[in-house]
């Protein structure tokens, strides 16, 4: 009995031994578990529930009135609420998922007030589907639907398979279209290819793969030497470089084979 380990036995282990027992059993009845549960959830409550831990309001800054409307219904809190309970990350993560927004900042200021800063989407075409007109950002994102053309008739038209993963090209052939003026309706991406670019008069010109822009930059000066756009034509084929071909129009070529049928019986 003499012996230091007996003697540290008896000092220390005997005590933690009959404190260890004494505890599991107190913390094996439901009744003090809850009991125990119940007196933190109120220490919880009452740190969390100060007023310099209170959300007051929300701060929506970037977006126009109906964008701050659509984020307001997304993230519907009720205030005042705890900052505790709040998650700003995954508040952030639910404004990504709207298609207008193209990025999201979500902290908690000073003074009670959740602030949400937004850039929002700039739509730069409108691609046309089957099923109805979209709004797309240089990306290529969607950004919201229209229900007619005439609601944006500052922005180009697009169409075709593909079309929005290519909308920086459509937008360069815009711009070197720019001399067509209103005649110049759209462009249709084929076989998600290549470009047509889409005119009045259901006038086409016909875009290589490659080079798109050269080449109807080329149609362009083209046009301006000799009026083709300005006649009877259906098609403008650029497709193969060295060989450009030009296709005219029914009521064109039926008028052609006239004249020639009638120069051949002279």
């Amino acid at each position: 009995m003499l012996t230091p380990l007996f003697r540290f036995g008896l000092r220390a282990g005997l005590p933690f031994a009959v404190t260890l027992s004494a505890a599991t059993w107190f913390l094996s009845d439901p009744k003090n578990q809850a009991a125990i549960q119940a007196t933190v959830a109120e220490a919880r409550a009452a740190i969390e529930e100060r007023p310099e831990f209170m959300v007051n309001l929300m701060a929506i800054d970037g977006g126009d009135g109906d964008l701050d409307a659509a984020i307001r219904q997304a993230l519907p809190l009720d205030f005042p609420v705890s900052s505790f309970d709040l998650d700003p990350n995954a508040m952030r993560a639910r404004i990504l998922e709207m298609p207008p927004i193209k990025e999201a900042s979500v902290r908690i200021r000073p003074g009670g007030v959740l602030q949400v800063d937004i850039t929002p989407r700039v739509p730069v075409a409108i691609w046309r589907t089957a099923e109805g007109l979209s709004l797309i950002d240089d990306t290529g994102a969607k950004v919201g639907l229209i229900d007619r053309r005439g609601l944006r008739p500052d922005l180009p038209v697009i169409a075709g398979e593909g079309a929005p993963a290519h909308v920086g090209e459509a937008l360069a052939l815009m711009e070197a279209g720019a001399p067509l003026g209103t005649r110049l309706r759209g462009l249709v991406r084929l076989g998600d290819r290549r470009w047509d670019v889409v005119l009045d008069r259901n006038q086409r010109i016909l875009l290589p793969a490659s080079r798109a822009v050269r080449a109807l930059e080329r149609a362009l000066a083209l046009d301006a030497v000799d009026e083709i756009l300005a006649r009877d034509v259906a098609r403008v084929d650029l497709r193969l470089s060295d060989r450009p071909t030009v296709r005219m129009n029914a009521s064109a070529t039926e008028e052609w084979w006239r004249i020639r049928q009638m120069n051949s019986k002279q």
